[in-house]
């Protein structure tokens, strides 16, 4: 039948009709959008300037603001991306003109591993944002909360010394040590105790790999399909079940523990038990499940891990 398909004039008058139409539409957008825009790199059908910017993005979008001005608007697939490259066009966007550039759009790979976008990172602008913004600053990172939490960093600091010492006559990587150390420090602080067994590191390399990757749907939603044929989505889904379940029991054991303290505040609270508490006074209205504490925990470890990655 396909055979029969090719040997069809119809179905290269098809192809035709359908490259023309394509053609007419990409014309018909550019000419509908030659407004008063910053300077643009030209640009192709569907994939926009995506070609553009290789394995180094950041190195492709330097030379191409070099030749285009420090504001410079480019096209992702569909979407459009303006790209500030001097201080005076990064002061426009995260100062003056803040809160129009506050949002960002939904990403359906953060979506699926970050609870619905529930975290403060890639949840959009609003009311909802500014509620978690609000508990982040005042409960997490206010001044006592990061005090508290000195002498677990002298301790975790102390076990590294000791590490290099003993380590003495051989190579060290530091680079790796300071990531333990890093990540020690956050386990300890937001769960309690450590977690850095292999099992642990294997799924937050997935889930970082995941969130840094490439949803071809995110920029040209028709060919969305692409992501769940090649089994991005599954993936996503399978290592969001797996953090989420690993977060559940975390929760779980924090609300046992709570149980079990005669309702007394204990003196080394992590951040799991000041979200508890956040969440048992609901002072602010603000409806503050389960899955929002798993967020929150969840993109905390997710910087620690992104930078590793990155590095």
């Amino acid at each position: 039948m396909f055979s029969f398909l090719l040997n069809s004039p119809l179905f290269y008058y098809s192809c035709i009709v359908l490259i023309i139409l394509i053609s007419f539409k990409w014309i018909y957008t550019l000419s509908k959008t030659k407004r008063n825009l910053p300077p643009s790199p030209p640009r192709l059908p569907i994939i926009g300037n995506l070609h553009q910017l290789g394995l180094s993005p950041h190195r492709s979008l330097d030379s191409l603001s070099k030749k285009h001005g420090p504001l410079m608007l480019i096209h992702l697939g569909n979407v459009p991306m303006l790209v500030a490259s001097s201080p005076e066009a990064a002061k426009e966007i995260l100062k003056t003109h803040d809160l129009k550039f506050a949002s960002r759009p939904k990403l359906r790979i953060p979506d699926i591993l970050l609870y619905g976008s529930n975290d403060i990172t890639f949840s959009p602008y609003g009311e909802y944002w500014r509620q978690l913004k609000s508990i982040a600053v005042v409960h997490l990172l206010n001044n006592t909360r990061v005090q508290s939490f000195q002498q677990v960093r002298e301790k975790e600091v102390a076990l590294m010394i000791d590490k290099i010492e003993n380590s003495c006559g051989s190579l060290v990587d530091l680079n790796e040590l300071f990531f333990w150390l890093t990540n020690n420090i956050v386990c300890m602080a937001s769960l309690g105790r450590k977690y850095g067994g292999s099992t642990f590191a294997d799924i937050m390399d997935r889930f970082v790999h995941l969130l840094s990757g490439f949803d071809v749907g995110d920029y040209i939603p028709w060919l969305a399909w692409i992501d769940r044929l090649s089994g991005l989505e599954e993936k996503a889904h399978r290592v969001a079940k797996e953090f989420d379940d690993f977060l559940e029991c975390v929760v779980e054991e924090h609300v046992d523990k709570r149980k079990e303290m005669d309702a007394q505040r204990r003196e080394d609270q992590d951040l799991v038990d000041t979200l508890l508490d956040v969440q048992r006074d609901n002072a602010t209205g603000f409806t503050f499940h389960r899955d929002v504490i798993k967020a929150l925990i969840l993109i905390l470890h997710m910087q620690v891990w992104y930078g590793q990655s990155a590095s």
